[in-house]
């Protein structure tokens, strides 16, 4: 058990408040990260239908999981074993059977087909399917989005958690200074990943990594223009830039962290844009403290854009904390001009600067924690256009 009972019901009884204030009686929370933050459940079998309950006067939220499962579920949450909730096989691509139709038996079951139920309209893996069922099968049921109710709960994170996301952050350090080392003319981009990949899950003497929610994006060349671009069996080329994006795991927290390298000779205008960028992230970061807005964040860092004329449409940052594939990123707070979300101690993001021009650009990013009064960095490993020549 990764945090202490006390935790998972402070946790709880948080989940329970702002579902009373939405008017939820019933939490289904399908999403994988959610899942994790509300039982501790940790497996990759979020390709299968699987959820979190949570009843309004509930004293332990429920664990729906796949037969094969349970194993999993008994071993890694916190919950009594008749808090695991089993389908078996037959829900397996049965088609049109699915594993809620047997939801929706339990729920009929415990007299729950009443209530007001919140969903996650948009959590990842939570199909077109699971709401069908759902609508179908519990027609006195009142279905509505619970509107990110447990990622907004994520947003503020125990001293346990922040924690862990600093031993995350020991082990980005690692990988972006092996990404370092092994990004080279002639070498193939798959093989330096490799190195990064083994660097990510050997972690440090005293604890060792995880899978990342997101694959070490390296695009490369013209692939700096754009973004999320993967490793390829093409090989470095002299004097072209390689962004590299990574982030060390800890028992399911991130702390990513982008750099970008130049091999070969310098190139002042590659420099100059580098600094401008960092200027600009140095700008966004100088606004973070408890009671800014996200939109003050943002603000900051797009006056110095302003100031150079460099045009950037993209948000900024996102919350994070807890990650499952297909992305580390918590899906609530911005930092994007408008989002007027207040930073709090202990709120976690990830800042990006990333600058994209036509077939060439340039990136640096931080994972930042608010703290009592300013900010800090959870990595430490400088931003400047790293030249190998």
């Amino acid at each position: 058990m990764l945090f202490s009972k006390e935790e998972y019901k402070q946790r709880l009884d948080k989940i329970k408040k702002m579902m009373q204030e939405k008017s939820i009686d019933l939490l289904i929370s399908h999403d994988t990260n959610n899942m994790n933050y509300l039982t501790g459940y940790d497996a990759w079998s979020f390709y299968y239908a699987q959820c979190a309950i949570v009843h309004i006067d509930a004293e332990e939220p429920l664990c729906f999981v796949r037969a094969q499962d349970a194993g999993g579920a008994y071993i890694k949450t916190y919950l009594k074993n008749e808090s695991v909730l089993v389908y078996d096989e037959n829900y397996i691509h049965k088609w049109p059977k699915h594993p809620y139709d047997y939801l929706v038996e339990i729920i009929k079951e415990k007299n729950w087909d009443k209530l007001s139920i919140g969903v996650e309209m948009d959590a990842h893996y939570f199909t077109a399917f699971c709401y069908e069922k759902l609508k179908q099968g519990l027609p006195n049921a009142k279905i509505k989005d619970s509107d990110r109710l447990v990622n907004w709960a994520r947003l503020v994170k125990s001293d346990t958690e922040i924690n862990f996301m600093k031993s995350a952050a020991k082990i980005s350090e690692l990988g972006m200074k092996t990404a370092m080392e092994v990004i080279k003319p002639g070498v193939r981009q798959c093989d330096a990943v490799g190195e990064i990949q083994k660097t990510l899950f050997y972690g440090t003497e005293e604890f060792g990594g995880e899978y990342s929610s997101i694959a070490t994006l390296l695009p490369t060349g013209k692939g700096t223009s754009a973004s999320h671009l993967t490793a390829t069996q093409d090989k470095f080329v002299e004097n072209e830039a390689t962004i590299v994006e990574l982030s060390g795991v800890y028992k399911r927290y991130h702390a990513p962290m982008a750099r970008t390298v130049l091999l070969g000779k310098p190139n002042q205008l590659k420099i100059d844009t580098m600094n401008k960028t960092i200027e600009a992230l140095n700008s966004g970061i100088s606004k973070i403290k408890p009671g800014n807005t996200a939109d003050d964040v943002a603000q900051a860092f797009w006056k110095v854009l302003d100031k150079y004329g460099i045009e950037k449409k993209s948000r900024t940052g996102y919350s994070i904390g807890i990650g499952y594939p297909p992305d580390w990123g918590e899906h609530t707070l911005n930092i994007y001009k408008g989002d007027m979300t207040i930073l709090e101690p202990n709120v976690c993001f990830h800042m990006i600067a990333v600058m994209q021009f036509g077939d060439w650009g340039v990136e640096a990013s931080e994972s930042i924690r608010v703290t009592e009064n300013g900010s800090e960095l959870f990595c430490n490993f400088p931003k400047e256009l790293h030249i190998k020549s």
